[in-house]
């Protein structure tokens, strides 16, 4: 047979010190708690700031062309520069941990993600509408 382990008691049933160890400290020689003034704080409303509309972009899923998988095209983009475009394809691609291109003036992502996409877009003021299958 082997060693029977000895196991503390954690009750404190039988502890010198009772249940509560800082039960005979005392707060003598501390510094007395600031009061706190309790006034009531006025209620902020935070009006949400105002999101501008930046027109309506199409999201499609459609098949791709080279392997027969599904992309995710975001098109139809009224008045913003490739600069834009390119910052918009590099968020949804790390948002969705995919890659992706810009074709012709359209963004394209790799697979079906477009719930993804499209909260991307609305984040940067875009209304979008699913369009196709």
């Amino acid at each position: 047979m082997g060693k029977r382990k000895r196991r503390v008691d954690t009750d404190g049933g039988d502890s010198p010190f009772g249940a509560n160890p800082f039960e005979n400290l005392s707060g003598a020689g501390l510094p007395e708690q600031p009061r706190s003034e309790q006034q009531p704080e006025a209620k902020r409303v935070e009006s949400a700031p105002q999101r501008k509309n930046r027109g309506r972009v199409d999201v499609v899923r459609q098949r791709s062309a080279g392997g027969g998988g599904w992309m995710t095209v975001a098109k139809n983009f009224v008045g913003i520069s490739i600069e834009e475009k390119t910052a918009l394809k590099k968020s949804i691609q790390k948002r969705c941990g995919v890659g992706g291109s810009l074709k012709a003036g359209n963004i394209e992502i790799q697979g079906d993600k477009r719930e993804e996409v499209k909260a991307t877009l609305e984040a940067a003021g875009f209304r979008v509408v699913f369009a196709g299958g």
